[in-house]
């Protein structure tokens, strides 16, 4: 991710001097003179560096095969000062102003600066000179080697281009955006980050990002974060982070690990993202949600009631009467289950699974003499999720087949059938004993419309109608994860 690196390049030349060499026990001459000691000029030869060595003046008079071989050059062209036909021109001048004051100085040498290969490119070297000395401090002798660096500088560079387009990537980015090592060390929060906490450059790194969360948030938020650490697992959870105005909003956070090719985690990226918006709007959606439900239920219970005032005396009017205060009452529950819902209104609990939900959307549409519909085959368990769009759904079918269907008929009747097919779950509607289906619906309402688009939408589920004569017939498959 981005580091802050240090300003200097790693291979330019250091601010300190290299220590020269004293050379007591040699006997110091300025003539030139070629190293003949054969384990002296195969070590030289075997070097990864370019090698050379000068007399006190500069003038070299000796270089390592190394030399040659990059260069392409022979002994004689490079001997005393050939090396400057090897040098890039426009750098020339500079170099051998350098080199000057060395000699006259007596003081050690190091450059960054090309020199040309044998195929004509010119190639980044890091030179380092030294001296050698006698016993009384006189200069006999240089000793110099050129290390290439320029596929290091250019990684380098490539890096640093890398580093500063993502640089620019991230702080574009309308999320905040953090990463941290393996340990889960935080070493980068980008721009949004900053503008969102107002907290100063730097500040957060470490663990210094949990003082910006709200108190009450953050021992959970550290518990999921080191589970994170110890697993590998992805991070996501939603807490309040103190925004730059000292207000709290909330945040969702998230993080996935970044692994190498043995599957080690080598970084944590994460983001963090506004939804103090939409929070509160969903929170007033559930308020607004919960008052209308409410308000309706209350429409049903005083035409129930209505119904109980308005009745006859009679014995077989006030059964009549109470059966159908019973059903408006029924429908009034079953409504509990069309509607979205909450973690505070959350109403699966008192019904069980699948079947559960099933019979108390049916139970409107029951007579006193008979059953009029069947519940059959494997329960499964269900969630608040799945709830609304399986209730728009079966009270969708049951109002159509009360209108046309097998309900509107004292013969009809429904069979529901549920099944596990893998990692499918098969919810099947069948009718039967209802006025004879003439053929396909010429077009469908809303209701059918918007229950199918919330099991297809909502449950990533899949609805199939088949028109038969003698009733109709429908196939819901919904993954059973989705339920």
């Amino acid at each position: 991710m981005l580091h802050k690196r240090p300003s200097q390049s790693s291979v330019t030349p250091h601010s300190y001097w290299l220590e020269p060499v004293n050379s007591a026990t040699i006997k110091a001459t300025d003539a030139p003179e070629t190293p003949d000691n054969d384990d002296f000029r195969l070590i030289a030869d075997s070097m990864p560096a370019l090698c050379w060595m000068a007399r006190s003046d500069g003038y070299i008079f000796w270089y390592n095969r190394r030399w040659h071989d990059y260069c392409g050059t022979t002994p004689q062209a490079m001997e005393g000062w050939g090396w400057q036909s090897v040098h890039d021109p426009a750098e020339l001048p500079g170099v051998m102003d350098r080199w000057q004051q060395s000699i006259a100085s007596g003081r050690p040498f190091e450059m960054l600066f090309p020199i040309r290969g044998s195929d004509g490119v010119f190639r980044r070297f890091l030179t380092r000179i030294i001296p050698v000395t006698n016993n009384e401090g006189n200069v006999v002798r240089w000793i110099g080697t050129n290390i290439e660096v320029e596929s290091q500088l250019n990684a380098e560079a490539a890096l640093e281009v890398s580093e500063a387009k993502l640089q620019v990537l991230t702080d574009a980015m309308p999320q905040m955006v953090w990463s941290t090592l393996p340990d889960g060390y935080h070493d980068y929060f980008n721009a949004r980050w900053y503008e969102f906490t107002g907290v100063p450059y730097g500040s957060t790194d470490g663990e210094g990002w949990n003082g910006v969360f709200h108190a009450d948030d953050q021992e959970r938020a550290w518990g999921l974060w080191r589970h994170s650490l110890e697993t590998g697992e992805p991070y996501e959870i939603e807490y309040r982070l103190r925004h730059h105005s000292g207000v709290y909003r909330w945040i969702l956070g998230r993080a996935l690990p970044v692994r190498d090719a043995q599957g080690s985690i080598t970084r944590w990226i994460g983001t963090c993202t506004d939804i103090d918006d939409a929070k509160r709007n969903a929170a007033l959606a559930e308020l607004v949600s919960r008052e209308l439900s409410h308000r309706i239920k209350n429409i049903f219970a005083v035409i129930a009631g209505l119904i109980g005032i308005s009745s006859p005396k009679n014995a077989e009017a006030a059964a009549y009467a109470k059966e159908v205060s019973g059903r408006i009452a029924a429908l009034g529950r079953a409504h509990n289950f069309a509607r979205p819902h909450g973690p505070e209104s959350a109403i699966l609990q008192n019904f069980g699974g699948l079947h559960g939900l099933l019979a108390e959307l049916m139970l409107p549409y029951d007579h006193a003499e008979k059953r009029r519909y069947v519940i059959s085959g494997e329960d499964i368990e269900v969630g608040d999720r799945s709830a609304t769009p399986l209730a728009l759904l079966i009270h969708e079918l049951a109002t159509n087949a009360v209108k046309y269907g097998a309900l509107s008929d004292s013969q009809g009747r429904v069979t529901i059938t549920t099944t596990v097919h893998g990692d499918r779950v098969v919810i099947i509607w069948s009718e039967s004993g209802g006025p004879a289906i003439k053929g396909v619906p010429v077009q469908s309402g809303f209701g059918t419309q918007l229950s199918d688009i919330s099991i297809i939408s909502q449950l990533g589920g899949a609805i199939d109608r088949a028109w038969n004569r003698e009733g109709l017939s429908v196939t819901i498959s919904i993954p059973r994860a989705h339920l």
